[in-house]
């Protein structure tokens, strides 16, 4: 019989109450986002019947009053009920780094840019290869005038050209 009681004891998770009180805070750091934003972007979201009618409410008394911060305790509460809080949450962090993804790639785009005007057919082959709907005549044409700029000093229009043509072609 002690056995068995070791091994329920053991499987018992305790939780501190101030861990409990920062998972409350995050949900209601997290419920107060989702409220900040856009309806169309909370259309997105994996949000359950009630958390849309609490986050229409709560664009309806969107003043910073005592009702808009007791409303967000309500959705931070509702938040704790739902199951889906990871979905929402990772929905909501795809959605706000949309930002830094297009930045990083708009750095590979100079990058491949950069590296085309310097290693010339080579490096258009590759791509070629990767994105076979460039054209190679017009990616030497612009390589070879983005070479000449670079050369001179002077980045320009075919400087430019280039990264828009690849930026087309590379981009989803």
């Amino acid at each position: 019989m002690a056995k068995h009681e070791q091994t329920t004891e053991e499987e018992i998770i305790y939780v501190s109450k101030s861990e409990l009180k920062r998972e409350a805070q995050e949900l209601h750091e997290l419920g107060c986002d989702i409220a900040g934003l856009g309806k169309k972007q909370r259309e997105k979201l994996p949000l359950t019947d009630e958390l849309k009618e609490a986050m229409a409410v709560a664009d309806k008394i969107r003043a910073k009053t005592d009702a808009y911060r007791r409303h967000m305790n309500y959705i931070a509460k509702t938040l704790r009920s739902t199951a889906n809080v990871e979905e929402i949450q990772a929905a909501m962090d795809l959605m706000l780094n949309k930002n830094n993804q297009a930045d990083v790639l708009m750095n590979k785009i100079e990058l491949i840019r950069d590296e085309v005007i310097a290693k010339g057919d080579s490096k258009i082959n590759e791509l070629l290869n990767e994105y076979p709907e460039l054209e190679r005549q017009k990616m030497r044409q612009m390589a070879r005038q983005a070479s000449k700029e670079v050369k001179a000093e002077k980045p320009g229009k075919a400087y430019k050209e280039l990264f828009q043509y690849l930026k087309e072609a590379i981009m989803p």
